[in-house]
């Protein structure tokens, strides 16, 4: 079987996130095929065009990262009803400068943990629109809005309820299943290739 590189994004820069907890339980939780990298958000200044003609070190680490994944996964909290700042930055960064889209065609998951009864469910819709945009293709079921409590979740990523372990695991190879989905369909020879046609007779 094939080992899927996943390049994560934690939205949260708190120490203490408990989205960061999250991850690591679906690192443990996930299928074998997949190996996890965190791609770090954290010094990125923020995005304006003036960086296009110059990138930061900080802004060609994070599209070397997202260019080297075979799939992202997004675990993020919701802040007033959207994308965390931190988090949009980063994504603004991957996708600049203009015509050179880091996230096109990279299968996408999202997911997050809040202490609310909604679990990140508005976050994740803007996260669809922007996503969509980007031409990145998003698993859309299932999905997954985590209600937080620490009696369930151990700080190093053990869960301790057995449905909320079930429904993760499931999340997680339903993904991986995902991904491989995507990336067979963008072989060579199918729709959104530049030349099909000449990649095919190769």
């Amino acid at each position: 079987m094939s080992t899927y590189n996943i390049g994560y994004f934690v939205g949260s820069l708190a120490t203490g996130s408990i989205n960061r907890i999250l991850s690591k339980a679906l690192i443990k939780l996930a299928p074998e095929c997949l190996a996890f990298t965190e791609i770090p958000i954290k010094d990125l200044p923020l995005y304006s065009y003036d960086y296009d003609a110059d990138f930061p070190p900080a802004g060609l680490a994070l599209k070397k990262s997202i260019a080297e994944a075979d799939g992202l996964l997004f675990i993020s909290p919701e802040y007033n009803r959207s994308i965390p700042g931190a988090l949009k930055n980063a994504i603004d960064w991957g996708s600049r400068p203009w015509g050179t889209n880091s996230f096109a065609r990279k299968p996408t998951g999202i997911i997050g943990a809040s202490v609310g009864a909604i679990g990140t469910a508005v976050m994740q819709s803007s996260m669809r629109s922007v996503l969509s945009f980007l031409d990145a293709p998003q698993l859309n079921s299932p999905e997954a809005y985590i209600n937080f409590k620490p009696s369930i979740f151990g700080e190093d990523g053990t869960v301790k309820d057995e449905s909320t372990a079930d429904f993760l695991t499931h999340y997680m190879r339903e993904y991986a299943a995902f991904v491989q989905r995507v990336l067979d369909a963008n072989a060579a020879g199918h729709i959104g290739d530049p030349d099909p046609i000449a990649k095919v007779e190769k």
